[in-house]
C-alpha cells in the first residue's frame, strides 16, 4: 500500500492582499574621517556619517521591473539611532501580490543629508521570487548594501572568502530552514547556534565598509507560488448551431442547443516554465560554435535567401528579430559585412552573454562598413550595453557636424543614462574585451589588457559619450549652451541621477566666461518672473512693474549669449515692447536688443514644463533638415524653444494670428491674406508667393502632426502669418494623447480648404501632393526618428512616460513600414479625405470657441 504524501501551497495570484516588507536593521562600519581629511575637503563634514559611527538615516521601499519603478518609493518614519543602525518598521507598499510579475525585484535605497539636500547613502536589490522554484521568499533576508561613496572599500560579502564568511552563509540558510519550520526544533542546540552566529556576524561588521541590511519578508504558514490567471476560451457555437438556438419554446430546438458550458479558469503550477529550455541552448550553441564560424567566412546566400536578408536588413530599428531571422543574420554574418544597415541586426542577433559570440562580433566591428549616424543612434540606446559597441558609435557621431550634433544633443545627452548603465555593468563584471586591433580612433578607447579605459578626472568617471560631447562643446558656443542647459534641467529634475555628477563636472572644467555670464542672466529672468508672477495686482499693473524692472535692471548690459538661440548676442532690452500675458502663470514677452542692432522678442515663463514642447520642436527641426536635403521647402517655422529649468523656459516670439482671432475679425482666411498681400491678377486675389507659402506650410504640419499624434487642436493654437506661412503651437498632448473625445487623426479645418479656392481648385492638389512628397521622405528616414524617440524612452516627458515603448509604437505605426510605398500614400489619401469631411472636429471647435468666450 502506498502512502501519497500532500503539498499544501497557495497561488500568488489568489493573494488579493498588499505587499510588505520589514526593513528590520543595519549593521556594518565606515571608516571615519581622518583630522587630515577634515582640514583637506571639509565638504566631506556635511555628511554626518563621515564623522558618525550611527549617525541617521531613512529608508525608502519600491519595487522594480527591469530597472523601472512599478510602484512609488515608501519612506521609513525617522528613527533616532543610538547604539545599532535599527528601525523594525514595516513598510506597505502601494502593490498587491497577485499584481506582482515574476521579475519584479525590491529596491532599498538608504538615504543621508549631506547640508540640506538628502543624498544616497547605499543601494541594494533582491528578487521578490526565487528563481529556482518559482516561490515567494519569506522571512528574514541578509542583503549587502553597495554604498555610493567613491572611496568606501565598498566590496561585497561574497569577495571575502574567509572561513567565517562561508560558515555564516551556510548557517543562515539553516536559519532559514527553520524559520519555515523545516527543521525539528531542539532548544538547546538553537541557543547555542544563535549565539554562535551573533559572534560572527560582529566579527564581520567590524570590517570596513561590510554593510549588511537585514529585512523581513511576510512569513506565512504555506509556500506561494507564482501563478499567472489564464483567460477562459470562449465556445463559439457554429452557423447550423447558431440557426438552431433562436427558436423557443420548442422542446426538439430546445434539445438541439448547443451547452456552451460555464467557463473555468484552468490553473497550472510549473516550476520550470520560465527557465529556458536546455536542448535549445544546446542547438544554439552547436550552431554558433567556433568551428562552425570558419565555414561562415566564405557562404554565399541563395536567391531566396538573400531576399529574406534584405527584408530583415529593411526592418525598422525598433523591429523586434525572431530566432529564425537572429540565426539567419548570424549565419551570413561575413555576407553582411560590406552593408552598413546589418550592423545593428548582427548586434542584436548576438548574445553577449555567450563569450565567444561577444568576441566574434566585436572582432567585427573593426571589419564593416562604416555605418550612418542613425544607426550609431540605435547603438547608444537602452538595448546595447557593452561598452565597446557603445565606443564604436561615439566614434562614428565624432564624423558628425556642429550642426547635426546640436540636432541630436537633447537625445545624446539622454543616452547618457545608458552609458551609466553599461559603465556600471562593465565594473562588476570579469568579461574581458577583444581588443579592436586598428590604428583607428575607436582602438584608443580599449585597454590592452582587459575591461574598458575611461577617463577619470576628480574621482568622476566619463563614459566616452560625455567626454565626447564636452570636448566638442569646448570648440561650439552653441553646442556649449545647449549642452549645458540640457544637463541642468536633467540634473534639477533628478538630483542623485548621473546628469547632477556631469553637470558638476562640466561646470568645473569647461565653464567660460561667456557661460556663466548666461547663467547669471537666466538667474535674474526667473527672479523677474516669479516677482510678477506673485504680484496680486492686475494685468496692466504688472506690465508696469515688468517695464519698471527692465528698465532699472536689464535695459542695458554687456553681451550676453541668448540661451534660446546662443548664436544670437544681446545686449539689453525695450521696455516699452514688453509685457506680460493674461494668464494664471504670468509668462512675460521681453523683446531684447541684439549687438547688431536688430529686436529679438521671447516669451519666459516660470511653473510649466517645456520639455515636451522642445521634443516637438527638435523633431520638426529635423525633419525640415530631412525635406531640404530633398529640396524640399515647405515653409515650416520651428521656432526656438528650450527648458532651462524643469519648470522653466524661453519660448521665441514670432509675431502671428490665431485662426480663430483671424475668423473673427476677417471672417475668413482668405481675406485676412487679401488684407496684406492683395494682387488682383489672381484669381484669388492673394499674391502667388503668400498663397505658395500658405499651401506649403499646411502640408507639412499636417504630415508632422499627424506622425506625432498632435493632439488638443482648435483654432486657437493654429497660427498664421500675413505672409501666409501657417503653423501649430502648443504641444501639451502628442503620442495620441487628447483631452478632447474622439480626436481626429489629421487637423484640417474646412476654413483651410475653404482658403484654397475649395477642394476641387488647383491649390488643394498642390497641398495633396506637397503632402504626399513630405510623408514619402519621411517614411524613408523614419528609423532615424525612431531611434530618437527610442532614445527618450526614459526621459520625463509626460506623454512618453506613460507607457515609453508603446510611446515608440505609436510613432512607428504612423509610418506604416508594413505597407508599399503605393499602398502608404493611398493610405494618406484617404486620411485627407476624411478630415476634410469630418463634422465632428468642427462640432468641438465651436464648443470650444463658446467656452473661450464665457471664459473671457
Amino acid at each position: 500500500m502506498t502512502v501519497s504524501k500532500s503539498v499544501t501551497f497557495c497561488l500568488s495570484s489568489d493573494l488579493d492582499i498588499p505587499f510588505r516588507v520589514k526593513i528590520t536593521s543595519l549593521e556594518g562600519l565606515k571608516p571615519l574621517l581622518k583630522e587630515s581629511t577634515k582640514l583637506t575637503d571639509p565638504l566631506k563634514l556635511k555628511k554626518l556619517s563621515n564623522f558618525q559611527t550611527n549617525s541617521d538615516l531613512f529608508a525608502t521601499a519600491t519595487i522594480i521591473l527591469h530597472n523601472q519603478p512599478l510602484t512609488i518609493p515608501i519612506t521609513t518614519s525617522y528613527t533616532p539611532f543610538r547604539n545599532t543602525r535599527r528601525w523594525n518598521q514595516w513598510l506597505t507598499l502601494p502593490i498587491k501580490i497577485n499584481q506582482l510579475p515574476f521579475n519584479s525585484k525590491l529596491k532599498i535605497t538608504l538615504w543621508e543629508f549631506d547640508d540640506s539636500e538628502e543624498c544616497i547613502f547605499g543601494e541594494t536589490e533582491i528578487n521578490i521570487f526565487n528563481e529556482e522554484d518559482c516561490t515567494l521568499k519569506r522571512g528574514r533576508q541578509k542583503l549587502q548594501l553597495k554604498l555610493t561613496d567613491q572611496n568606501s572599500n565598498n566590496s561585497s560579502m561574497e569577495e571575502n572568502n574567509d572561513g567565517n564568511t562561508i560558515q555564516i552563509n551556510e548557517i543562515e540558510k539553516l536559519i532559514k530552514k527553520h524559520e519555515n519550520g523545516e527543521m525539528e526544533r531542539v532548544d538547546w542546540l538553537d541557543n547555542l547556534t544563535f549565539r554562535k552566529i551573533e559572534l560572527v556576524n560582529k566579527k564581520l561588521s567590524s570590517i570596513d565598509s561590510n554593510f549588511v541590511l537585514f529585512i523581513d519578508f511576510v512569513q506565512l504558514d504555506v509556500p506561494v507560488i507564482f501563478s499567472d490567471s489564464i483567460q477562459p476560451v470562449p465556445k463559439i457555437p457554429t452557423y447550423q448551431q447558431s440557426e438552431i438556438l433562436p427558436h423557443q419554446n420548442d422542446p426538439i430546438t430546445d434539445a438541439a442547443k448547443v451547452n456552451t458550458g460555464s467557463f473555468t479558469t484552468v490553473k497550472l503550477f510549473d516550476p520550470e516554465q520560465y527557465l529556458s529550455d536546455p536542448i535549445e541552448q544546446k542547438y544554439r550553441k552547436l550552431e554558433r560554435s567556433h568551428k562552425e564560424g570558419h565555414f561562415d567566412r566564405d557562404l554565399k546566400p541563395t536567391a531566396k535567401i538573400r531576399d529574406e536578408l534584405n527584408k530583415i536588413l529593411n526592418y525598422s530599428s525598433v523591429q523586434e528579430l525572431t530566432q529564425h531571422e537572429k540565426n539567419l543574420v548570424w549565419k551570413f554574418r561575413y555576407f553582411l559585412i560590406k552593408n552598413k544597415k546589418g550592423l545593428t541586426k548582427l548586434l542584436k542577433s548576438a548574445n553577449f552573454a555567450d563569450e565567444n559570440e561577444a568576441k566574434e562580433c566585436l572582432r567585427l566591428l573593426r571589419k564593416w562598413v562604416e555605418i550612418d549616424i542613425e544607426d550609431s543612434l540605435e547603438l547608444l540606446g537602452p538595448n546595447f550595453q557593452n561598452i565597446t559597441v557603445r565606443t564604436y558609435a561615439v566614434d562614428r557621431l565624432k564624423k558628425a557636424t556642429d550642426e547635426e550634433l546640436e540636432l541630436y544633443l537633447l537625445q545624446l545627452v539622454q543616452a547618457l543614462t545608458y552609458d551609466s548603465i553599461a559603465i556600471s555593468s562593465i565594473k562588476d563584471s570579469d568579461f574581458s574585451i577583444v581588443e579592436l586591433g586598428t590604428s583607428s580612433s575607436i582602438n584608443s578607447s580599449l585597454s590592452k589588457s582587459k575591461n574598458f579605459t575611461m577617463r577619470e578626472e576628480n574621482n568622476q568617471t566619463l563614459s566616452p559619450l560625455s567626454q565626447f560631447l564636452m570636448d566638442r562643446a569646448t570648440i561650439n558656443e552653441n553646442l556649449a549652451s545647449y549642452l549645458y542647459w540640457y544637463l541642468n534641467t536633467e540634473a534639477k529634475d533628478k538630483p542623485n541621477s548621473i546628469y547632477k555628477k556631469l553637470l558638476d563636472h562640466y561646470v568645473k572644467g569647461y565653464m567660460n566666461n561667456s557661460l556663466s555670464r548666461e547663467i547669471e542672466f537666466v538667474n535674474i529672468l526667473v527672479q523677474l518672473c516669479v516677482k510678477v508672477k506673485n504680484s496680486k495686482e492686475t494685468t496692466p499693473k504688472k506690465i508696469e512693474l515688468l517695464r519698471h524692472l527692465l528698465d532699472t535692471k536689464l535695459k542695458n548690459f554687456n553681451n550676453v549669449r541668448l540661451p534660446l538661440d546662443p548664436s544670437v548676442e544681446i545686449v539689453g532690452t525695450i521696455p516699452n515692447e514688453s509685457f506680460v500675458f493674461k494668464s494664471s502663470l504670468s509668462p512675460l514677452k521681453i523683446t531684447f536688443k541684439t549687438i547688431d542692432g536688430d529686436k529679438y522678442p521671447l516669451m519666459f515663463k516660470v511653473g510649466d514644463d517645456l520639455r515636451q514642447d522642445q521634443l516637438v520642436i527638435q523633431i520638426i527641426s529635423l525633419m525640415n533638415r530631412l525635406l531640404l536635403n530633398e529640396n524640399v521647402d515647405l515653409k515650416l517655422t520651428p521656432y526656438k524653444i528650450i527648458a532651462t529649468g524643469p519648470t522653466e523656459g524661453a519660448i521665441q516670439f514670432v509675431p502671428n494670428s490665431t485662426l480663430a482671432s483671424v475668423l473673427s475679425e476677417y471672417h475668413g482666411i482668405l481675406p485676412f491674406l487679401k488684407h496684406y498681400y492683395p494682387d488682383d491678377k489672381e484669381e484669388l486675389g492673394v499674391s502667388d508667393w503668400v498663397m505658395d507659402n500658405f499651401v506649403r506650410s499646411c502640408a507639412g504640419y499636417c504630415v508632422i502632426t499627424y506622425i506625432l499624434g498632435v493632439g488638443d487642436r482648435h483654432l486657437d493654437n493654429l497660427l498664421i502669418c500675413p505672409n501666409g506661412v501657417f503653423f501649430h503651437a502648443d504641444f501639451g498632448y502628442i503620442l495620441g494623447q487628447d483631452p478632447k473625445p474622439f480626436p481626429p487623426l489629421m487637423k484640417l479645418p474646412p476654413q483651410i480648404i475653404d482658403a484654397f479656392g475649395g477642394a476641387s481648385s488647383a491649390n488643394y492638389n498642390k497641398f495633396r501632393n506637397y503632402c504626399f512628397v513630405a510623408y514619402s521622405i519621411l517614411r524613408k528616414n523614419s528609423n532615424l526618428i525612431l531611434n530618437l524617440f527610442e532614445l527618450m524612452r526614459n526621459s520625463s516627458i509626460p506623454d512618453i512616460s506613460l507607457d515609453p515603448e508603446l510611446a515608440v509604437l505609436k510613432v512607428k505605426d504612423k509610418f506604416c513600414l508594413d505597407m508599399s510605398e503605393e499602398e502608404a500614400i493611398i493610405h494618406f489619401q484617404n486620411l485627407i479625405n476624411d478630415s476634410v469631411s469630418a463634422l465632428l472636429p468642427m462640432v468641438i471647435d465651436r464648443l470650444h470657441s463658446l467656452a473661450q468666450y464665457w471664459r473671457a
